[in-house]
């Protein structure tokens, strides 16, 4: 695999503090999600948010709404249905990815990214998407990385992504990683540069030294360190999105 499955790291992590300012609706096909508008309130640009095995809550927010500052349409679908592991058991240590991980698979989660590319495209009549995959989420950019459906990517850390999802993509990809990782290791992110060769679309990888799994999303803004590696991954999304989409 180009990255390895989840494991405890990806349920490690800090809840964020702050007011998330988009809103929460029904955009269709039984799809919930949360949408952060820029100051024009309709783009032709957008991002979609495939977030982490937390789905929608604050630290995802967030992000969304900082994009939506740089002047994306940002929407986070609810790829789990209303069944998103909670934020109380990742700070207890509780998190049960073992039984939680199989009613989550791709024939579940991918219908409701696949409607909400719809919904943007068909109702809001954005002309180019950019995906944004948190760890659970990078499967998902890098599977739906093609004509029609996402025009540009960018992941950090991702798990579950195959040799073979990796080196289908058909549109330019951005990765940030961590040095500490036992998702995306070494030896796969070197695996990865010469299957993203291969794959002859513009790439990029970015590695933050000193940082674990789930910096980009999960970080201890209380620690300089990986406060200021998850705002360089967020300058590297918003650098690419702005080159490519």
């Amino acid at each position: 695999m180009a990255s390895n499955p989840p494991g405890a790291c990806c349920a490690s992590g800090f809840k964020h503090e702050g007011t998330p300012t988009g809103e929460l609706k029904d955009i269709g096909g039984g799809v919930n999600a949360y949408i952060a508008y820029p100051k024009e309130k309709n783009p032709e640009k957008a991002i979609i948010i495939v977030a982490d095995i937390y789905g929608i809550y604050v630290n995802s927010q967030l992000i969304a709404d900082e994009f939506a500052n740089n002047g994306y349409l940002t929407i986070i679908p609810d790829i789990f249905q209303g069944d998103q592991l909670s934020i109380s058991d990742m700070q207890s240590g509780k998190v049960d990815l073992a039984s939680w991980l199989p009613n989550h698979q791709p024939a579940n989660v991918e219908p409701p990214i696949l409607s909400t590319i719809k919904y943007a495209r068909e109702t809001l009549g954005v002309k180019q998407i950019g995906a944004v995959g948190y760890c659970f989420g990078g499967k998902y950019v890098c599977r739906n990385l093609k004509p029609g459906e996402i025009d540009v990517g960018y992941t950090a850390h991702p798990s579950f992504v195959t040799h073979e999802e990796l080196g289908a993509i058909k549109g330019p990809l951005s990765i940030a990683a961590a040095e500490i990782d036992s998702i995306f290791t070494t030896q796969l992110r070197h695996e990865s540069e010469d299957i993203l060769i291969k794959a002859a679309q513009p790439w990029q990888i970015n590695l933050f030294s000193g940082v674990n799994h789930g910096f980009a999303v999960r970080a201890d803004l209380s620690d300089p360190k990986q406060k200021w590696a998850k705002e360089q991954a967020f300058c590297q999304a918003i650098a690419w999105f702005n080159q490519y989409l």
